[in-house]
């Protein structure tokens, strides 16, 4: 096995060149070079350190099958990155489907009952459709930026837009009539 000095001086493409032609050891010296710095981008990007731990055990995984079709016209740390961004976009999409509910499932709402207002607005927007409720869900709820959310749900940054402001409306009605007979 090559010393540590020696394997510090490999470059980032020539390490990943030889995992892919057979070299046992060049992932191993690639992993521990980045592991470290992409597991602190995935937890600015994650909403748990474990979330993060998954995103970048997943995306080297990828990487360490994906290494024989990888193409020079990017830095290797840029694909690393850019995996492991996919894969913690992958985990809060995974996130986003648990957070739909069928409004068959969603309880009527009883404006005579003191409900915490936390509980009342969930209520709500189980309500919404759920196209505009998983836009106003990211924007509002989760704060991403509007483009983010576009990525996340895979359509047009206008969409995300217009579906947050018709979210928006049928959840600001839907909250005044439940307040009006308080």
């Amino acid at each position: 096995m090559p010393s540590s000095t020696a394997d510090h001086a490999r470059a980032d493409a020539d390490l990943l060149a030889a995992h892919a032609a057979g070299d046992p050891d060049a992932f191993a010296v690639l992993f521990h070079r980045y592991h470290a710095p992409l597991t602190r981008f995935a937890r600015r990007h994650c909403r748990s350190p474990e979330d993060a731990a998954d995103a970048v055990q997943e995306a080297m995984l990828a990487v360490h099958r994906g290494a024989p079709g990888f193409r020079s016209h990017a830095t290797v740390s840029t694909w690393l990155f850019r995996i492991v961004s996919h894969k913690c976009i992958d985990l809060r999409r995974r996130d986003l489907r648990r957070l739909t509910v069928d409004p068959a499932e969603v309880l009527v709402i009883d404006p005579t009952e003191a409900i915490p207002t936390a509980h009342l607005v969930h209520l709500a927007l189980g309500l919404v459709p759920v196209d505009q409720r998983a836009a106003v869900v990211l924007v509002d709820m989760l704060g991403y930026p509007v483009a983010d959310a576009a990525r996340l749900l895979e359509i047009p940054t206008n969409t995300v837009k217009s579906r947050c402001a018709r979210g928006r409306a049928k959840l600001s009605a839907l909250l005044q009539a439940a307040g009006a007979g308080h």
